[in-house]
């Protein structure tokens, strides 16, 4: 279960069946939930708090300091949900005492080889980041986003619900729910018609979303009018208040 080339601190609280791998480094601070397995040649350091029937991989690094000059040894957090898998060389930074101090992954999210997440990034659950996605700080990702391969994401970033981005996007500004989105800089490109589909929701909700992405980009209205556009339609289709609530809450502007 737990390989005797591994160093775990004697202050570090494992659950009875959490698996460490060969040579992996367990920090004092670390808290790993039942079921958890940690690949070899693991580091997990700072206060990390990681739930139950995660699985990572080797050479990934978790809870390191932020790469932020203004850190200075604050006893900022990781926390790490359920049910995750993160494959080889990610790398997860704690949180900074200028934010709220906490990185988060949620559960059920499947990150995959050499993804950054910086220094306060918030991750919702059930989401896909692809080889090679690079997070800022204070980047929040929402509920089954799937990042393409090497999608870059600018700090102080959000990123809504149901999106994906095409491979080698670069994001400096919002993505809002629905939106299928790509290029440098990135723009929108429709909606997540066939991922809606794929997580149940009906045709006349995939419609309406359609139609309020037409509002949004196609219709020559101000975002302000189309905002008050969308609310209207979220009479009859209440899916759509999570898109008029983004809008109304982004502070970096959305793609366009």
């Amino acid at each position: 279960m737990r390989h005797p080339t591994a160093l775990i601190h004697p202050n570090a609280k494992l659950a009875d069946d959490v698996e460490v791998g060969a040579y992996s480094i367990i920090g004092e601070h670390v808290e790993i939930g039942t079921g958890t397995s940690i690949g070899p040649h693991v580091v997990i350091g700072g206060h990390t708090r990681i739930g139950a029937n995660n699985r990572i991989f080797q050479f990934s690094s978790l809870g390191e300091i932020p790469q932020d000059m203004k850190y200075a040894g604050e006893p900022t957090r990781l926390e790490i949900g359920d049910n995750n898998n993160i494959r080889e060389f990610c790398t997860f930074n704690l949180g900074t005492a200028q934010d709220a101090g906490v990185t988060r992954v949620g559960n059920h999210n499947w990150i995959m080889a050499y993804v950054h997440l910086a220094h306060d990034c918030q991750i919702g659950n059930h989401t896909i980041f692809a080889n090679n996605a690079q997070l800022a700080g204070h980047v929040q990702v929402d509920d089954h986003a799937i990042l393409g391969g090497f999608t870059v994401v600018h700090q102080f970033c959000q990123i809504g619900a149901h999106v994906i981005t095409g491979m080698g996007t670069i994001l400096l500004q919002d993505i809002p729910p629905y939106v299928t989105a790509s290029g440098n800089p990135a723009a929108p490109y429709g909606t997540n018609s066939e991922g809606l589909k794929r997580r149940g929701f009906s045709s006349s909700a995939v419609m309406a979303i359609k139609r309020a992405y037409k509002t949004l980009y196609k219709s020559g209205l101000t975002l302000e009018e189309a905002k008050n556009a969308i609310l209207g339609q979220a009479d009859t289709h209440p899916e759509l208040h999570a898109l008029a609530d983004f809008l109304s809450h982004s502070q970096r502007g959305i793609i366009r």
